[in-house]
């Protein structure tokens, strides 16, 4: 199936750039091909975030969004924002002339990004873009140059064993003349091209976040529509030099929604650490749990974020391609924002690939309905060099140094990022280093203590299976584990590496209970069990897995969570 663009992820990123690209061909009266494939059984159904929500990139993609018959999911705007430093049993507020600017609020909304992310995909149908949801990019296609030229789909209908079923079909291979990357955090087509075209050169390594969330139905009367409310302190940062990174949210929007969770940096050394069970804990803090007085918790997810920043972002271009949105690590993890710089990266990649795919007419897909074999692939750098010049080059380069500052400490972290944020804004003659990924920041367990954690009481607090279900977490169970162990390392684990000097940290950082230890009733011995039917693809263990022993995969389409309001 040829396109003249073909978008992997229909995420905020890849809509935006279909969008444009579509907007762009109408205003110029061309006509182009343009496929957005999406793994989710639908449009939004993968997505989660926070999420206040600055609308400075969807003013510029629908300029009158605010007058539409049909307007968008935006609706709460922010009216009341704390910020609170947390002790176990109390609180201070910071005033918020001394929070950096980046963290101030005023004119974003409180939404569902997920009910957003949906209402792009019918505008991009409106637009006759093509959105196949359902269908999981497994491959990336090369040329005999080694040029991207699109991507398979998974075969489906494959046992357990290896062995097609009745089911069986093929996948599809879909080409293009540009194939855009936009899966998100760790997507696995995106890490797979940003190796193979060394894209990380001379950037440091991408860091990351989990972040656990629910959302909570409460009483309409105890509703406060556009209440904005982020921690930090307990239950993370016990003193002013834990170099654990991490805080929380809590929005309310209307009519009577909650929207709580809980963002954990990956680059935590205790593996004693579950981002789960903190969570839970967290919710008990007395300014907490009166928000959630009365309500009911109605759904349930998780996802990784990037942290990494300025630094860390990749060469974005390759022949054949882009990476964008969260793909290629734009969200801004001061602001605690990403789903605004991932719109504009799809609008930067639409308006820097359009001029090139109608510059030859004879080579468009709509004309010809096949891909000439007399155009080579191209490598459009002007996208990389658009978003050096956009604004999201300039929000990210004024806080570069700040996530790496955390590492002397909780409070040298957050003096450093006042001083960014106030005064340096990204100007000073010095980067601070992180020259080592997430995996390797873990400790061995013989230098910490377990941590007990308080069991949930069913209230404000839930064991991790009851919450799950909540997620909408389904697998074809007849299918081969998409979450495989390298074979390089397959010696580490059967060794039990991870169990012996970290104490199987996979265990507690998984959000979704799929990798246990279980032990063997012929040896004694304990061998690691993959529950993979679990798994909420929110990438963590493909991140924090000692060694990285885990290659994330995709399963058959449409499986994993079904969010509908995250």
């Amino acid at each position: 199936m040829p396109y003249d663009v073909l978008i992997v992820g229909a995420g905020p990123a890849g809509l935006a750039a279909a969008i444009r690209l579509k907007q762009l061909a109408i205003e110029n009266e061309k006509d182009i091909s343009i496929c957005v494939l999406e793994k989710g059984a639908e449009v939004g159904s993968h997505i989660l975030s926070g999420n206040v929500f600055e609308p400075r990139a969807l003013d510029e993609l629908f300029p009158d969004w605010r007058s539409m018959d049909d307007r968008p999911p935006v609706d709460t705007s922010v009216k009341e924002d704390k910020f609170l430093a947390l002790t176990e049993t109390g609180s201070v507020e910071i005033p918020n002339f001394l929070l950096p600017s980046q963290l101030h609020n005023d004119g974003n909304y409180i939404i569902s990004l997920n009910q957003l992310v949906r209402w792009m995909g019918t505008k991009a149908e409106e637009l006759e873009i093509e959105v196949f949801a359902g269908f999981a990019a497994s491959e990336v296609l090369y040329d005999e140059e080694g040029a991207v030229k699109g991507i398979a789909t998974r075969d489906v209908g494959i046992g357990k064993d290896g062995v097609p079923k009745a089911t069986f079909e093929r996948g599809m291979e879909l080409r293009a003349r540009q194939t855009l990357f936009a899966e998100g955090a760790r997507g696995s087509c995106s890490e797979e091209v940003m190796e193979k075209f060394n894209l990380r050169d001379g950037v440091q390594p991408q860091t990351y976040g989990i972040g656990v969330k629910e959302v909570w139905e409460i009483p309409e009367e105890n509703c406060n529509p556009g209440f904005v409310q982020h921690t930090l302190g307990w239950p993370l940062q016990h003193g002013p030099l834990d170099q654990t990174f991490g805080g929380s949210f809590l929005y309310h929007m209307a009519p009577n929604t909650i929207l709580i969770g809980f963002v954990i940096g990956l680059d935590y050394e205790n593996p004693y650490i579950n981002p789960y069970r903190e969570f839970q804990r967290w919710k008990h803090h007395p300014e907490i749990s009166k928000h959630l007085e009365g309500g009911e918790c109605v759904s349930y997810g998780a996802r990784v974020l990037n942290e990494g920043g300025f630094h860390a972002i990749p060469k974005l271009t390759f022949p054949g391609g882009a990476l964008i949105g969260c793909s290629a690590g734009f969200l801004n993890s001061v602001k605690i924002k990403g789903s605004h710089t991932a719109i504009k990266s799809g609008m930067v990649a639409a308006e820097a690939l359009y001029p090139k795919l109608v510059e030859k007419e004879e080579f468009i897909c709509c004309e010809s309905y096949e891909i000439s074999e007399d155009e080579k692939p191209q490598e459009v750098v002007e996208y990389q060099t658009a978003m050096e010049e956009s604004w999201v080059y300039d929000e990210l380069k004024e806080v570069r140094n700040c996530h790496a500052a955390f590492h002397w400490g909780f409070l040298p972290g957050l003096a450093y990022s006042g001083l960014a944020a106030h005064i340096l804004k990204g100007k000073e003659p010095w980067t601070l280093e992180n020259p080592t990924p997430d995996s390797a920041k873990t400790k061995p367990a013989d230098q910490y203590s377990e941590i007990v954690y308080p069991k949930p009481d069913g209230v404000f607090s839930f064991d991790l299976l009851t919450n799950l279900a909540r997620s909408g977490t389904a697998h074809n169970d007849d299918q081969p584990a998409h979450l495989r162990i390298k074979y390089s390392l397959k010696s580490l684990v059967d060794s039990n590496e991870s169990l012996k000097t970290y104490a199987g940290p996979e265990q507690r950082f998984c959000p979704a209970g799929v990798y246990e230890y279980h032990e063997d009733s012929a040896s004694g011995d304990k061998k690691l069990v993959i529950n993979a039917q679990n798994c909420v693809h929110c990438k963590c263990c493909s991140i924090k897995m000692p060694h990285e022993y885990i290659k994330w995969t995709v399963p058959e389409g449409a499986g994993g969570p079904n969010y509908a309001m995250m």
